[in-house]
């Protein structure tokens, strides 16, 4: 009987299926997460198949009208890099959500308390490298307003220069993260110090000054009144002194358009972060966005049944500094968080 010596490639291809193989047990044995172990199995399983069971190639061949074998399986094996690759990018993902909520624990818990009760506004200004404005902004607040006691609240965003300082000179309560969260993940921190304080309302505000305080009445009067939970600014509805180019403000009227279409809104400008919502109605909403947060509170209120209604407010051009908003990213942004909500 004539013995046929192996060839090479099926060789190399057992090689690398046992290597697979020894991959997933090992990650299973040090963190027993099984979806390794499945993983391993079935890329062994399609790596060992081409040695014993070749016809299967063939088979898918011939479904796909492709007659060399090889350009199947570079097909197939396309397809399970593509797997692995979107396997790899939700870890990392997931890896990136833990260190922003542990960041954000961490900071919260260092937060100070007030003895405001529910009789308190809190301004929550998330701030990147803002020195230059921030002590303005801050000391431009109102002490009091409608009765109720205001209390800024600075949420320093992994600054590098004198932001939190200078927002303390001015009488805010200063919070820090050490690492870079966005503005989402910064508003975030601030609901929730502001909950734990039992404010009664909460406004977000910008760093940079573009948000005038004398729109505060304004802006707080309808939840102060009971006609509202949420009140959001328009700079289409008022005066818009900042220098958006027209391609950013045709965006912005674009996505405010589907967000109409979506949520049964009828509102003129999804992306102000001008806003006052009633403090007694945050922890309904649900907030996983880091950056793109406004059209995500948009949304998040209307199915949580919070009263909306918008009204004209000033926006100021920016006092001093560059801008911190993305430009190549802003309509993937805002697209992918606005499809992400609504179906959530």
């Amino acid at each position: 009987m004539i013995s046929v010596p192996p060839d090479p490639l099926d060789v190399l291809l057992l090689a690398l299926a046992g290597g697979v193989l020894y991959w997933g047990f090992d990650r299973y044995r040090r963190r027993f997460k099984r979806r390794d172990l499945a993983i391993a199995f079935a890329l062994a399983g399609g790596v060992a198949s081409f040695v014993f069971v070749p016809e299967t190639f063939d088979l898918v061949g011939s479904l796909l009208e492709i007659e060399r074998r090889y350009i199947v399986v570079s097909l197939l094996a396309n397809f399970v890099l593509l797997g692995i690759a979107l396997y790899v990018m939700s870890l990392a993902s997931g890896a990136q959500n833990e260190v922003a909520a542990l960041t954000r624990s961490l900071t919260i818990e260092q937060a100070p308390r007030t003895d405001g009760g529910g009789e308190t506004v809190f301004v929550v200004i998330p701030a990147y490298d803002e020195s230059d404005t921030i002590g303005t902004v801050v000391s431009s607040l109102p002490e009091t307003i409608h009765g109720y006691a205001v209390q800024p609240l600075v949420v320093s965003d992994g600054s590098d220069d004198k932001t939190a300082a200078n927002a303390a000179a001015a009488g805010a309560m200063v919070v820090e993260h050490p690492i870079n969260q966005g503005q989402g993940g910064a508003l975030k921190t601030g609901f929730e110090i502001a909950l734990a304080n039992d404010a009664a309302i909460v406004v977000t505000a910008d760093g940079d000054g573009q948000h005038p305080p004398e729109e505060l009445d304004r802006l707080l009067a309808p939840i102060v009144d009971g006609e509202a939970d949420y009140v959001m600014g328009s700079r289409f509805l008022g005066i818009d002194r900042t220098d958006n180019g027209i391609v950013r403000r045709t965006g912005i009227r674009f996505f405010t358009g589907a967000i109409n279409v979506l949520m049964d809104t009828d509102i003129t400008d999804c992306t102000n972060g001008y806003r006052a919502i009633r403090g007694s109605m945050l922890d309904r909403l649900t907030l996983t966005e880091e950056r793109f947060n406004a059209p995500e509170l948009i949304i998040e209120a209307r199915k949580n049944g919070l009263r909306l209604t918008e009204i004209p407010v000033k926006i100021e051009d920016r006092k001093d500094g560059d801008t911190k908003k993305p430009k190549l990213g802003f309509a993937i942004g805002l697209t992918r968080i606005i499809v992400v909500a609504w179906l959530r």
